[in-house]
């Protein structure tokens, strides 16, 4: 059993680029268009990960991609690619669409595995239902890793500040913006971890005013690049708090391409013991699924307003072989400086609020589910 347990811990595990994309299967695109906003629907793979479909060129060539708030470039494999990850995905052929446009620059995205490197060029766009001319992106013309070639995904299409950007060009969000194709310049997130394959939606241009309930807290960006804001305290009930010893409290990314929840490795070993999680050979840290109704709550305070988790909203739950195993949503991740140290909001924290990701005013708006959003499918 341990050793079934450890291979499909390596195949399962969401870690995949040491960024924490996971597999995904690809999926047939829908969305909603309302005047300058567009709604693209979101797929769940195993509570891990979020994604939907984008398409390039004419005729439309499609992708699937994570939208991932802790990047900024786009990129998709292309159909020079040597690696082996690039068969098992669909690649870009750029001879066959007729808006190509030529670029030729390298770029170079570094993940734990590796470095990812490709060549730039400008192509037509389509997300949901906006239509974005003259994109920069990135062909990748090699994927380092076999992280790569278990992750189903196609892509990544980043929606971080063009500071984090390692392609030259604008990225999609800001050309949605110049182009004038959206209301506002806002996106938002909800993100619908049920165990089903709908795994909620993107707003672009605005928020969806029927998935939450008024107030939103909005929080300031303390350094753009990531969507970086102030933490005040993690709190683990009555017996743990983090960042409480500095006025400054800490710092946090909220980051949908990362699926658990990460911190500071001192801080995240005394959390997993305080649970009663144990390690993995991988890295995870499993809980017994008998002990989840009685785990303590943790709290996380932004902007003074407490954002609380049960056990049953930071365990993630899967089956091998018939059998229930539980994982922990929290994981050790040391961000060096001048970033770090941070907290990670990954999909686990992200997937019980309303996300709302303002570039006019540089903030982040947090909100409480609505009922009819907590139970939608």
């Amino acid at each position: 059993m341990i050793k079934v347990l450890d291979e499909f811990l390596r195949e399962h595990q969401p870690d995949v680029f040491s960024r924490r994309y996971a597999q995904c299967y690809p999926a047939t695109q829908h969305y909603l268009r309302m005047g300058g906003r567009s709604t693209e629907r979101l797929y769940n793979f195993m509570d891990a990960q979020f994604f939907g479909q984008i398409s390039l060129g004419k005729p439309e060539q499609n992708f699937t991609v994570v939208f991932d708030t802790g990047s900024t470039d786009l990129w998709v494999p292309s159909s020079y690619c040597v690696s082996q990850a690039c068969a098992m995905h669909h690649k870009f052929k750029a001879f066959e669409s007729s808006t190509y446009g030529h670029d030729g620059r390298v770029f170079g995205i570094h993940y734990g595995s590796g470095h990812l490197l490709g060549v730039m060029a400008r192509e037509e766009l389509k997300v949901g239902s906006v239509t974005v001319q003259n994109q920069v992106f990135g062909e990748a013309v090699y994927e380092p890793g076999f992280a790569f070639v278990l992750a189903q995904f196609d892509g990544v299409l980043g929606l971080g500040f063009p500071q984090l950007a390692e392609e030259l060009g604008s990225p999609v969000f800001d050309t949605m913006i110049a182009q004038g194709l959206l209301d506002e310049p806002v996106f938002s997130f909800y993100l619908k971890n049920n165990g089903s394959s709908f795994g909620g939606e993107l707003l672009f241009g605005g928020v969806d005013e029927t998935r939450f309930v008024s107030p939103i807290n909005w929080v300031p960006v303390t350094q753009k690049g990531y969507w970086q804001i102030r933490l005040d305290v993690v709190k683990v009930q009555g017996a743990l708090s983090f960042c409480y010893r500095s006025t400054q409290g800490c710092q946090a990314v909220v980051d949908t391409g990362t699926s658990l929840i990460g911190g500071p490795a001192r801080d995240v070993l005394l959390l997993q013991q305080f649970i009663g999680a144990t390690p993995t050979a991988v890295g995870e840290y499993l809980v017994d699924c008998v002990r989840i109704s009685s785990l303590p709550v943790v709290s996380f305070l932004i902007n003074n307003v407490e954002y609380s988790l049960t056990g049953e909203q930071y365990i993630r739950r899967e089956t091998l072989n018939n059998k229930e195993i539980c994982f922990s949503g929290f994981q050790s991740i040391d961000v060096p400086s001048p970033v770090g140290p941070v907290w990670i909001l990954g999909d686990v924290f992200l997937s019980q609020f309303y996300s709302i990701y303002d570039r006019g005013h540089n903030r982040v708006g947090l909100a409480h589910l609505s009922e009819e959003s907590k139970i939608s499918v």
